[in-house]
């Protein structure tokens, strides 16, 4: 039943990905709306995914690599539905649905099976902590997808009221993302102390962490105190994502840590 769930979500995602690109080729208003309606369905399927998955587990479905990476691509699909709904954000479509799509498929190829908390993983901040990383993650990405297509709406464009909401929009999502990663790392910080008797050991995970910080922590300041705006801080949003990406991805992979199994 849980691989129906999870490969039902992944083939509604890629159903959805295809229609999308084949109404906005073919100006086919019908295709465009099946395929938001077939990506909700994939959403609907991925959030069932994890709730059997966390019931089957009797934990929050966030103890390693292939769980992040589902709850990683839920967490973008819920928030391109809610700025679809509440800021009629469709734009973002054509590039966020794909990115959820590649997010789910990485995770399909990552071991499924349901293990035991680790020991250090048994803690009232597991939530706060690794709940708070998948939301802040996934309002990154969606700042980098509402850049990038800023950056390709913007030649044909020019100055115009729809291309101000993209860049409003994506300034918003990384003033949230930076929110959360914050909380990420002091929530992780105060873990760290309890499990290993050390506020911060630079591990690999913790470091990029902080890059990560640090180079949204410029964005803001360019935006706040700078009053920077448009195709500059554009292709910020959307250089900023890969380092997002090997954050999650890189470090787990290349540079083994404390942090190894999540």
């Amino acid at each position: 039943m849980l691989n129906i769930l999870f490969f039902a979500g992944l083939a509604l995602y890629l159903a959805a990905v295809v229609l999308e690109f084949g109404g906005m080729v073919f100006k086919k208003e019908a295709v465009t709306k099946a395929a938001w309606w077939l990506f909700v369905a994939g959403a609907v399927c991925n959030t069932a995914y994890l709730v059997a998955r966390g019931i089957a587990a009797g934990r929050l479905p966030l103890s390693n690599q292939f769980e992040f990476a589902t709850a990683f691509a839920w967490g973008i699909a819920v928030m391109l539905i809610v700025l679809r709904m509440k800021f009629r954000a469709e734009w973002v479509s054509a590039v966020a649905m794909p990115m959820v799509f590649l997010v789910l498929s990485y995770a399909a190829l990552q071991p499924k099976e349901i293990t035991e908390l680790m020991p250090a993983l048994r803690s009232a901040w597991f939530g706060l902590h690794i709940g708070s990383a998948v939301f802040s993650y996934a309002a990154f990405v969606l700042a980098g997808c509402g850049g990038l297509r800023y950056l390709l709406l913007e030649k044909r464009e020019g100055e115009s009221a729809r291309l101000s909401q993209m860049d409003y929009l994506c300034y918003r999502l990384v003033a949230l993302g930076f929110l959360l990663l914050t909380v990420v790392i002091l929530s992780g910080a105060i873990w760290a102390e309890q499990a290993w008797s050390a506020f911060w050991t630079w591990d690999p995970k913790e470091t990029w962490a902080l890059i990560t910080w640090i180079l949204y922590a410029i964005y803001l300041h360019l935006r706040m105190r700078k009053k920077r705006s448009g195709k500059v801080m554009a292709w910020f949003t959307v250089i900023a994502v890969p380092v997002v990406l090997f954050t999650f991805i890189g470090v787990n992979t290349l540079l083994p840590g404390l942090h190894s199994y999540g």
